[in-house]
């Protein structure tokens, strides 16, 4: 198993980065909150996951090895494939997902794309008692992670519009959703630097799921 990788970061896209190691570039497939933290030229540390199948080896970063460790833990459940745990991780950090699992709170998680009543309740079935109990002290980062290169300053906007297509919804739909929550997330800076990526990915995930 490659537990991690260590490199320099070679191309950031809306779903994925390449790191390059010792001269080879390996694709890994990440939550936007971890891409937030990735800048191209920079080096970088990622907690990976090698997925086999068998028309296809496919790497998953991840910002650390908590979060390495619920992506595979969720995969255990019926249903829930790489994809689908990733986008889980997307909407929730690891600590948020256990507490959503251990409340049984379905609404939380039928807001993650691809995850019904029924399928929120199988996982709740399946992984209550399994994902572990919420620390009480966790890294800044939110949902999908702060970033395997740490929490900088970045335009924000067009990162979240990337990741909320990346998890299946439609640009039209991910702008308007950005435009809702824009003001409050913003507070009052046009520039929006402040805004971390991984609280307004989730705040505008609450307003699509309202639609």
């Amino acid at each position: 198993m490659i537990a991690h990788l260590d490199g320099t970061v070679s191309s950031v896209a809306p779903d994925g980065a390449v790191i390059d190691v010792g001269g080879v570039g390996l694709l890994v497939q990440c939550t936007p909150g971890t891409l937030a933290g990735l800048r191209t030229g920079e080096r970088a540390r990622v907690a990976t996951s090698l997925v086999v199948r068998e028309d296809a080896l496919t790497l998953y970063g991840f910002a650390g090895d908590d979060e390495r460790n619920t992506f595979e833990l969720l995969q255990t459940a019926s249903g829930v494939g790489p994809r689908l745990a990733l986008a889980m991780l997307a909407v929730f950090s690891p600590d948020a997902l256990r507490r959503a699992v251990a409340a049984e709170d379905l609404a939380a998680l039928t807001t993650v794309p691809g995850i019904g009543r029924k399928g929120a309740q199988r996982i709740v079935l399946e992984l209550a008692g399994r994902l572990g109990s919420p620390s009480d002290v966790s890294a800044p980062a939110a949902a999908g992670g702060g970033g395997a290169a740490g929490t900088r300053a970045a335009p924000w906007r067009e990162q979240v519009r990337a990741g909320l297509v990346s998890l299946g919804w439609q640009a039209r739909d991910a702008d308007q959703a950005i435009a809702a929550v824009e003001a409050d997330l913003a507070g009052g800076d046009s520039d929006g630097q402040a805004v971390e990526v991984s609280v307004a990915l989730r705040a505008a995930l609450r307003v699509l799921g309202r639609t």
